[in-house]
């Protein structure tokens, strides 16, 4: 008897849709294979339509492109005109630290989230890096510290700073008061 966790998923419009989206990402194949432990050959026959993979395998790939293996599976193109209700926003808690993503999933071409830093908050290290992308930080109410590589800007509401997510990044709230703050990245990062 087969493990159905093991057998061979139908690849119909699967493997264009697994290209868009890490196209849409500019990230090389080799990049998705060596993330997911596959071949880059492997990857580029799922991509072509010419290969299935077993669930696990594209519960890999789903990871090393971001998206959930439902991303992966959804059929329905999205729509133009996305609305994320602000209570339905996905949160991520920190001590001092709430994170709230602005965008809807499946992430496209664009990654927003809001962050919320109370006194003495951290986001991210001095070794904190991730993915290749444009990142804008935009300060919207109090002020923050951003150790970016070896370097470190002080920035007051309405100030916004852009680097590669590549780069380094630490933000610092030591102001004394909470701050908000706004990360845009594209394309999304990983």
């Amino acid at each position: 008897m087969t493990d159905a966790m093991d057998t061979d998923v139908g690849v119909g419009s699967l493997g264009p849709r697994i290209r868009t989206y890490r196209q849409m990402r500019k990230i090389t194949l080799r990049q998705v294979a060596e993330q997911a432990e596959v071949s880059v050959s492997f990857l580029s026959q799922l991509e072509r339509g010419a290969s299935g993979a077993s669930i696990p395998t594209l519960h890999l790939i789903a990871e090393a492109l971001g998206l959930t293996l439902a991303d992966l599976f959804s059929v329905d193109p999205a729509p133009a005109h996305r609305v994320l209700r602000a209570a339905e926003r996905p949160a991520i808690q920190a001590p001092g630290v709430a994170k709230f993503m602005l965008t809807r999933r499946p992430l496209q071409h664009l990654e927003v989230l809001e962050g919320v830093l109370r006194e003495g908050a951290t986001v991210g290290s001095r070794t904190h890096r991730h993915g290749d992308s444009q990142e804008l930080l935009l300060v919207l109410e109090g002020s923050v510290r951003l150790l970016l590589d070896d370097d470190e800007h002080a920035l007051d509401s309405g100030d916004s700073i852009e680097y590669r997510s590549s780069s380094s990044h630490c933000v610092v709230n030591d102001s004394g008061s909470t701050a908000r703050v706004l990360w845009i990245i594209s394309p999304p990062s990983l």
